[in-house]
């Protein structure tokens, strides 16, 4: 964006806080683990901020910056400007926007997540593409975070009320979400007890991330606000369903989408097809960022109808990546849906790795992969082999060890914000193997 630009829609982010009767901004940007971190303003501040940048203390912040270095500067993106429809506003409204990080000297800040994810979509927009992305959440609602859990419903699969208490609060995130103008396709009751999903309407990467933030947001303070409790965890029940973020990519070349071509088979293009086997090939590498927590691992097992195995289909939703059918006649929705990342990870992160796993296989001429349309949990494992079909890492150990020897990642991140990553990950699984659960003391206590 140009500067004359910039200085527009900062003058306009000036107007409308002074017309909405704006009070405080809340500055908001993205620890390397996906944490969304805030700080406040008040309205005769924001001149200042949206011109200059305001200064935080970027040390104490996971991933950023070390305590001899730790002066950093969030710059708020007057694009993102946007009143929080719970804050109150008896003595003025709330109002947010996302802020790139620099360094004093006003260098970006390499570390900084949604500069990661930035730095990928402008590597594929300086070749001519547009990534867009849409996103399908899942959550669960508890009573409270208290053990043991208890669930709000015991309902399924597009359940509706009376087992679907928790519509009312559904109806508020999408209102709230609504009026952030942030796009709602629609939202229903999941597999597990009180498990929900609402998916947002496509968009591209960089918007798509910062809404994801924002409903991971939302989502939890209309829970707060009714006194449950929402989580994001990946396999918060040992019974039920996991959560997932299934992620929705399509390219275009102006309005042209790339995957689509009516003349091949199924009709994709073979740009498609070889980003699929891009996304294949580079999948268990970027598994540590799509999976980043131990407990996602847990969703990422067979029988939870989540994906384990390393394949593609048209209709199958037992494979990693899912091609969903098009309305007839409305070829520009072809698109390649990655069934294995769970909403707990960082967005900027993940979209920026599935960017360039998918662009690696279009780039390069990676060879098309055959199809699975058969489940494939059903395939011996003698059948899988012949069929060259590999399996996702399974458990976070393995996933960082495929994260180490990944120059795809290390393009991606850069060498200091990997091996940040990388030892953050490494800590949480050695408290995690240390870790005596109640399984052990259940199943062994007695026995031993």
């Amino acid at each position: 964006m140009n500067e004359n630009n910039q200085d527009r829609d900062r003058e306009y982010v000036l107007n409308q806080a002074r017309e909405l009767g704006v009070r405080f901004i809340r500055l908001w940007f993205t620890d390397i683990l996906g944490f969304l971190k805030s700080f406040a303003i008040s309205i005769e501040e924001l001149e200042t901020a949206l011109f200059e940048g305001h200064m935080f203390d970027g040390s104490s912040i996971e991933g950023f910056t070390r305590i001899d270095e730790s002066d950093m500067f969030a710059r708020p993106d007057p694009t993102t400007f946007c009143v929080l429809p719970w804050r109150p506003r008896t003595g003025g409204a709330v109002a947010r926007m996302f802020c790139d990080i620099h360094y004093p000297d006003d260098s970006r800040y390499d570390g900084d997540s949604r500069y990661v994810l930035r730095r990928t979509v402008e590597d594929a927009a300086a070749k001519g593409y547009t990534f867009y992305v849409g996103a399908e959440f899942e959550h669960y609602y508890f009573e409270s975070q208290d053990l043991p859990l208890k669930t709000l419903d015991r309902g399924g699969y597009f359940d509706l009320t009376p087992l679907d208490v928790a519509s009312d609060l559904r109806r508020d995130t999408v209102l709230h979400l609504e009026a952030m103008g942030i796009g709602v396709e629609y939202s229903h009751h999941e597999v597990g007890p009180s498990q929900h999903e609402i998916d947002l309407r496509y968009s591209d990467a960089l918007t798509m991330a910062d809404n994801a933030m924002t409903y991971r947001l939302v989502v939890k303070e209309v829970a707060m606000q009714n006194r449950v409790y929402a989580t994001f965890m990946p396999r918060p029940l040992s019974d039920a369903n996991g959560s997932g973020m299934h992620t929705h990519m399509s390219l275009f070349k102006g309005s042209d989408n790339v995957f689509s071509d009516e003349s091949k088979p199924g009709g994709l293009s073979d740009a498609c097809r070889a980003f699929i086997a891009g996304l294949l090939r580079h999948t268990p590498e970027i598994t540590l960022v799509l999976n980043q927590w131990a407990n996602s691992y847990k969703r990422l097992i067979p029988g939870f109808e989540a994906p384990v195995y390393l394949s593609w289909a048209h209709k199958s939703r037992s494979d990693l990546i899912r091609v969903p059918a098009n309305r007839k006649g409305h070829s520009a929705e072809t698109r390649v849906e990655l069934r294995s990342p769970d909403a707990a990870c960082n967005p900027y992160l993940a979209f920026a790795c599935m960017l360039a796993a998918g662009m690696e296989g279009l780039e390069k001429g990676y060879d098309p992969v055959p199809p699975v349309e058969e489940n494939v949990f059903e395939m011996t494992a003698e059948e899988r082999k012949k069929r060259n079909i590999g399996t996702l890492p399974g458990d976070l150990n393995e996933a960082i060890k495929a994260a180490e020897d990944s120059p795809l990642l290390r393009k991606v991140f850069g060498d200091s914000l990997l091996e940040k990553f990388i030892e953050n990950k490494k800590i949480e699984w050695e408290r995690y193997r240390a870790h005596v659960s109640d399984y052990e003391l259940n199943n062994y206590l007695p026995l031993l």
